[in-house]
């Protein structure tokens, strides 16, 4: 689906203002596309259950950590009321891979821990190298959120099979209403051999509904990222990255991803990134070549003020098995977003058994 009027916003150069966090230009008023609502969403109906989502807090671990431990802390408040099954973290952790900011993002992750509220997270460009600035694979993410902290969890799956004491990979098992689920979990435009494993997981587990998070996999402009045919007319391609160059371009974007992993099996019923700027927001239904439509989200809100302003998502799973109710609220306002680009509704299908 595709978003014609919110493109054509985008482009728009007047009453901009400039994001200090982010490098971005914005609106003047940063929630002009929004319809903000006091109070929190609706509670959820009978017999669902809810994944938390939280994209981008590399803001928050470097100037704003009490916001991070707002989130977490809402979140496990919440377990019971929400049913509040997992949180998935779509990357950029951290803003500079710095100790400081990896201190705090373990801070704000351990009050899961003590709530028992499993998650899993994938590593962001800005969690790469020296200052975050992604010229290799080096990071300081497993030396505060290592495997160790995770591997005696009955939810705990395992991680890339080459790097079996690293967490930049890693897959997730869970079983909630009935339902058998797989987490895939990869690093940010993941390499060849990293797809390679992530093919035998799915397959692995091809009875089980999966969901996909990496950092980078889908555009504003509700596109798959696409180097080959797009070029730099997306901003922030893995392939645009330093990381590309110094390891011979070992990098896969989300068409690659697409082609070289989801379009190969019929258990994928959800994909989620963070990373993009703009509006930081996106969405698209696509097939498989059987004909098994995968939706694809973007949330990002490191752009808004505060370096995103407390937002996170909510993805409240219904008992039909089908249908997805989404809603973005912030524990930091009080507020919940009811735009069109914060508050739908989804369809996942039926997974194929073989």
């Amino acid at each position: 689906m595709s978003h014609p009027d919110r493109r054509t916003m985008l482009g728009a150069t007047a009453a901009l203002t400039f994001s200090p966090w982010s490098n971005l230009l914005l609106a003047a008023d940063p929630y002009a596309d929004g319809k903000l609502i006091a109070g929190e969403p609706p509670k959820p109906k009978a017999g669902s259950f809810t994944v938390a989502v939280l994209p981008d807090t590399q803001n928050y671990s470097e100037k704003f950590p009490e916001t991070f431990l707002a989130q977490t802390k809402w979140i496990a408040e919440n377990q019971s009321a929400r049913n509040i099954q997992w949180m998935l973290h779509l990357g950029d952790i951290t803003n500079r891979n710095s100790v400081p900011e990896w201190q705090n993002a373990q801070r704000a992750l351990t009050v899961l821990d003590e709530a028992k509220i499993p998650y899993a997270f994938c590593p962001g460009n800005h969690d790469y190298s020296t200052g975050g600035g992604c010229k290799d694979r080096t990071t300081l993410l497993n030396d505060y959120l290592p495997v160790s902290r995770y591997s005696g969890s009955p939810t705990f799956g395992g991680t890339y099979d080459r790097e079996p004491k690293r967490m930049e990979n890693s897959y997730h098992l869970f079983d909630v209403k009935g339902r058998k689920f797989v987490i895939l979990a990869l690093e940010f435009g993941p390499r060849n051999d990293v797809i390679r494993w992530a093919n035998e997981i799915l397959t692995k587990y091809h009875d089980r509904e999966a969901i996909l998070i990496t950092h980078a996999f889908i555009y504003f402009d509700d596109t798959r990222y696409n180097f080959a045919k797009y070029g730099a007319k997306q901003n922030w391609n893995p392939h645009a990255y330093p990381v590309a160059k110094t390891t011979k371009d070992d990098v896969n974007d989300g068409e690659e991803i697409w082609n070289k992993l989801i379009a190969k099996h019929e258990n994928v019923i959800l994909t989620l990134n963070g990373h993009v700027l703009g509006d930081g927001l996106g969405r698209v239904t696509t097939s498989t070549p059987s004909g098994r439509a995968v939706p694809q989200i973007l949330v990002n809100y490191q752009m808004r003020p505060k370096g995103g302003d407390g937002w996170l998502r909510l993805l409240e799973f219904q008992a039909d098995g089908t249908t997805v109710e989404v809603y973005d609220y912030s524990p930091t306002l009080k507020q919940r977003n009811e735009s069109a680009q914060n508050r739908f509704t989804f369809s996942v299908a039926p997974i194929r058994k073989a």
